[in-house]
């Protein structure tokens, strides 16, 4: 019988010992957890999971199998994480097992630990490197130096991709890791959708002729892509733009504003945001572990929303560049729909040529 026992191996030396599902092998990268209660197949595909080891907080997962639910092209996530698998899955979509999609894909999965001591650990410690191996861990080099690099550069597309009715409104969307759920409520709302690399010079996006700009979310440090932030800066009061995570961070830079690391991020489908201006808190979906430092901004734009837990920045405006940016995700697949209405912001911005506070 194959010995699937496994060790997950953090960088402050504790160890834990689970069940290998999935492809085999050994990986490092970067731990960190979710609390997504449904949305899986979605969390394995979103992009701005590259390079991290990804542990889901709620106990069953592959309860509904695999559904065509992707969010790009193929899993990003270095390894995957559960309490439990299922193995019996139950639903009228289901097109295969999780195990089986993780196989395919290369995905190590790990399923018998303790999520919710890891979780702990990480809340309290922060984010750190972790290990999967066959054997236990003795030397700690490999954690000790990995580092999340080119991220951006790994998961965009390569060449333009075209989206939606020709006849449309045309909205450039640069893909630092985009979700598909971003181009699809744009083109649900009549967009004609060019997709552009991330590579893309400002000068490639102005020759598109676009009537809008979408800043896409992605995965790294923001502050490591320093020529799309400086294309940004050139772009910014050119065109209507709208951000979404890492675009919120990478606009905040270009507008001379600051970031840094979070100690564990927020992610999850169900962090509380807060709109300044009214005070109304709108429950959403976030992947991220960098923030921006909204005092950095000053005198820039205004702060428009905050997370209701830590405070720390969500939103920002940027009234007379016709901008405005969100670190939390209001495409949302899957999660809340709370805040779907700032994409019809972004078409109204777009359409009367002008901001809509």
């Amino acid at each position: 019988m194959k010995n699937d026992k496994v060790y997950l191996t953090l960088q402050n030396g504790r160890q834990f010992v689970g069940h290998r599902f999935g492809a085999d092998g050994e990986v490092v990268g970067e731990l960190v957890f979710t609390t997504g209660m449904t949305g899986y197949v979605e969390t394995l595909t979103d992009p701005s999971y590259y390079g991290q080891i990804v542990i889901q907080t709620f106990p069953l997962i592959g309860n509904y199998g695999v559904t065509p639910d992707m969010e790009s092209r193929k899993p990003w996530v270095s390894a995957y994480i559960v309490r439990e698998k299922c193995d019996a899955p139950s639903n009228f979509r289901c097109e295969k097992m999780l195990d089986e999609y993780l196989r395919e894909n290369g995905i190590i999965g790990i399923y018998g630990l303790d999520t919710r001591e890891l979780t702990e650990i990480v809340r309290e410690t922060g984010v750190m490197n972790a290990a999967i191996s066959s054997k236990p861990v003795k030397d700690f080099t490999a954690i000790e130096n990995y580092r999340i690099v080119d991220a951006v550069k790994a998961v965009s597309c390569t060449q333009p991709e075209y989206f939606g009715n020709p006849d449309g409104i045309k909205v450039a969307v640069w893909d630092f890791g985009a979700k598909d759920n971003i181009t699809r409520e744009l083109v649900k709302r009549g967009c004609y959708c060019v997709k552009v690399p991330a590579a893309y010079t400002a000068e490639d996006i102005l020759a598109l002729n676009p009537q809008g700009l979408m800043l896409c979310n992605g995965p790294g440090d923001p502050a490591e892509n320093t020529e799309i932030i400086e294309n940004i800066r050139k772009l910014a009061g050119k065109l209507p733009i709208f951000g979404i995570c890492l675009g919120h961070q990478l606009f905040a830079l270009a507008m001379g504003g600051k970031t840094k690391k979070m100690k564990y991020g927020h992610r999850g489908a169900n962090q509380p945001v807060k709109r300044l201006d009214t005070g109304r808190v709108y429950i959403s979906s976030q992947n991220h572990g960098y923030e921006v430092i909204s005092s950095s901004l000053q005198g820039v734009g205004r702060l428009s929303y905050i997370n209701a837990n830590d405070g720390t920045c969500e939103g920002f405006e940027y009234p007379e560049l016709n901008a405005y940016t969100v670190q939390f995700h209001p495409e949302a697949c899957g999660g809340p729909r709370d805040a779907s209405f700032l994409f019809d912001k972004f078409i109204k911005n777009i359409t009367e040529g002008k901001y809509n506070a």
